[in-house]
């Protein structure tokens, strides 16, 4: 699959509703490496699974690369520009539980380094390791439900090195070919 075009400086409205805590929204993100569902944390993280949503209903997430992988941990997605950098102009802050243990399948949002605890955009990371050590900073999403041989694929997909000389590009892109939401 041909690598996507750059939609830097891409802008989208901040969300404006929140998600019903009764209900359980699914995200599917049809990726070239097959699909992934994500059962949203609307009563445990309801400001940021409501921007999480609207992104996906936007269409934010079609056509974005999982630019990210760091093999043993986490992959990452969500950037328009592929490189860490790119999100929308808005954030949301909610910081997770005290202590909180980022385990295989927790989909949380990335954050840059001089952020708050819980401030997000619109980078993403689903957790890929058994025993990962991130400190509990970064605001919850949900958690993978189904698709862990996509998760898989994209975890072990060959790599080449970043601008900081480590191994953490996907040699071939992988890409979010269609993200939806779902209501039930």
């Amino acid at each position: 699959m041909p690598r996507p075009a750059s939609r830097s400086g891409e802008e989208v409205s901040p969300p404006q509703n929140r998600l019903d805590p009764s209900r359980q929204y699914t995200v599917l993100l049809q990726t070239n490496c097959g699909p992934i569902a994500i059962d949203l944390f609307a009563k445990q993280a309801p400001r940021t699974a409501a921007a999480f949503a609207h992104l996906v209903q936007t269409g934010y997430y079609d056509d974005l690369t999982f630019y990210r992988v760091v093999v043993g941990s986490l992959i990452q997605s969500g950037d328009p520009d592929s490189n860490g950098t790119g999100g929308p102009s808005w954030q949301t802050i909610e910081p997770p539980p005290a202590n909180f243990r980022y385990s295989q399948g927790t989909v949380a949002m990335a954050k840059g380094a001089g952020a708050p605890s819980g401030a997000s955009r619109s980078q993403f990371f689903i957790v890929t390791g058994t025993n990962v050590s991130l400190p509990d900073e970064y605001a919850l999403v949900g958690h993978v439900i189904d698709g862990g041989a996509a998760v898989e694929a994209i975890a072990h997909a060959p790599l080449e090195a970043s601008t900081t000389g480590e191994d953490t590009i996907p040699r071939v892109p992988i890409v979010i070919e269609h993200a939806t939401l779902t209501v039930g």
